[in-house]
């Protein structure tokens, strides 16, 4: 006997050896106290003989065989969470141009309640080897989400390189470049990896992606979606809230593996997407009959939700070179820009806008600044007419398309009327009288009080970027408050 086929036969012996003990109703162990019908299943689990060999995951990756750690995490921040309502997915690989993924975690907490936030799991599956980068976008998020991370709504896991087979022994199919074969085999083992571990965690999952929005109330809508048609004792199998790809495609976690068997019998033969179709297809459709009557039946186990709750905003796809500028209709309009009422003021800039996103028009809230690459000693300045005693500020830069078009290394400056002899410890000045209230974040947001009572009265406010930037820079909202703001 091989020892590929001999392994299951062994593992079942030493199974049965160790629960063998326990057995009958007299023993003092655990095990002794469970029902007739349990103590039956385990002893019918034990009784495998080498005549059979029943289909594992190793008969599909049998490379894994060799790597015992193979099917656990590499990397797992995670506090634990279990019995979730709802587990979503998004998995994230490093992107060339571009990262969507704060931006996308942002606004799906955001678009919580606080009572959802302790119900679901958001589950980010860093799909990368290079452990050093995973722990960057881990650093990262517990940065911006510490809060989140510490409830367990957050969890952060890679997985290890010994999961997957020779990427560079793979078959050429479907008469694609290789590099494709191998980004969506990869992109089929990533997503049966995620299932595997989100499905003991919840009752329903939901598979997303790193650079979506959505909208406000989408747990409630899809947890009421689901109930809904449970009620209705439809059988079914995806409920679909997103009209692309395999995003906003809900399943129940207890059917999860159907998807996870299917992905990794054919992960080098086709794309995710079209091998969830095809799983459907195959549950559901009678050969015998024409496609009309095929697509009928899936709508009955696939059932869609309108209008969408998901919308794709990344232009770059995970794939090398590949631009994407794929929308859905039906989700409606983005909110790319944050207006608020502010305090009159002449505005000014040396960074040259793009066509006429202009520093006006974003100060009045008619739309947002979108400036060409800002250079050092580069400025955006407000004065205020009056002059304003100041509470806070808020800007923000970038914005969902574009979350990597931010100001980098910029601060906030104000110049008060009357320059005070004395400054708090805390605050700085400018060779040419300004005062250093705030700078940006490295996600792009500066936000900050203002002591009216130490600088006075003031009459203008500057950003002022110190180092040359890669990119273009959005300032999506501007929010200055006095002490007579509402």
């Amino acid at each position: 006997m091989s020892p590929r086929r001999y392994l299951p036969f062994l593992l079942s012996q030493k199974f049965t050896s160790l629960i063998q003990p326990h057995m009958n109703n007299g023993s003092a162990a655990p095990y002794g106290s469970l029902s007739v019908e349990a103590r039956e299943l385990l002893s019918n689990m034990s009784r495998a003989t080498p005549d059979m060999h029943l289909p594992s995951i190793y008969s599909y990756l049998p490379h894994l065989l060799r790597y015992p750690d193979a099917t656990a995490p590499a990397f797992k921040l995670s506090r634990g969470r279990q019995s979730a309502t709802m587990v979503l997915g998004v998995p994230t690989v490093k992107r060339q141009v571009q990262s969507y993924l704060m931006t996308t975690l942002g606004n799906l907490i955001q678009s919580m309640t606080t009572e959802e936030m302790t119900q679901c799991l958001i589950v980010v599956f860093v799909a990368e080897w290079d452990l050093d980068y995973v722990r960057q976008v881990a650093s990262q998020i517990e940065r911006k989400f510490p809060e989140h991370l510490e409830s367990g709504l957050l969890e952060v896991i890679s997985p290890p390189q010994s999961f997957y087979p020779d990427m560079n022994q793979l078959r050429q199919t479907l008469g694609d470049p290789m590099e494709r074969v191998r980004w969506r085999t990869k992109q089929n083992l990533d997503f049966a990896f995620l299932m595997m571990y989100a499905q003991p965690k919840g009752t329903f999952y939901v598979q997303l992606e790193d650079d979506i929005q959505t909208k406000k109330g989408y747990i409630a809508t899809m947890k009421n979606f689901a109930l809904q048609k449970t009620a209705e004792k439809k059988n079914w199998f995806v409920l679909d809230f997103c009209q692309l790809g395999f995003i906003g495609k809900m399943f129940k976690c207890v059917e999860l593996p159907y998807l996870v068997q299917f992905f990794i019998m054919f992960y080098n033969d086709k794309p995710v997407d079209w091998l969830l179709d095809y799983l459907i297809q195959t549950k559901i459709c009678n050969l015998d009959k024409d496609p009309k009557h095929c697509k009928k039946a899936k709508d009955n186990v696939w059932i869609h939700y309108k209008p969408s709750i998901f919308q794709h905003v990344g232009t770059h796809s995970s794939l090398k070179g590949k631009v994407q500028k794929l929308k859905d209709k039906q989700f409606g309009k983005i909110q790319l820009y944050f207006p608020h009422e502010n305090p009159p003021a002449v505005v000014e800039t040396n960074i040259k806008p793009y066509k006429t996103y202009t520093l006006q028009r974003a100060y009045k809230g008619e739309s947002y600044f979108w400036g060409l690459l800002p250079q050092q000693g580069d400025t955006l300045l407000l004065r205020f007419q009056p002059p304003v005693s100041l509470k806070g500020f808020l800007f923000r830069s970038g914005n969902v398309e574009h979350p990597s078009d931010r100001l980098y290394n910029t601060s906030v400056e104000v110049e008060p009327v009357r320059v005070p002899r004395t400054l708090p410890s805390s605050l700085k000045r400018t060779k040419d009288g300004y005062v250093v209230v705030g700078e940006f974040d490295d996600m792009g947001v500066a936000e900050g009080t203002v002591d009216a009572a130490s600088l006075g009265v003031v009459k203008a406010l500057r950003l002022s970027v110190h180092v040359e930037s890669d990119n273009w820079a959005i300032l999506s909202e501007i929010h200055i408050q006095t002490t007579d703001s509402r």
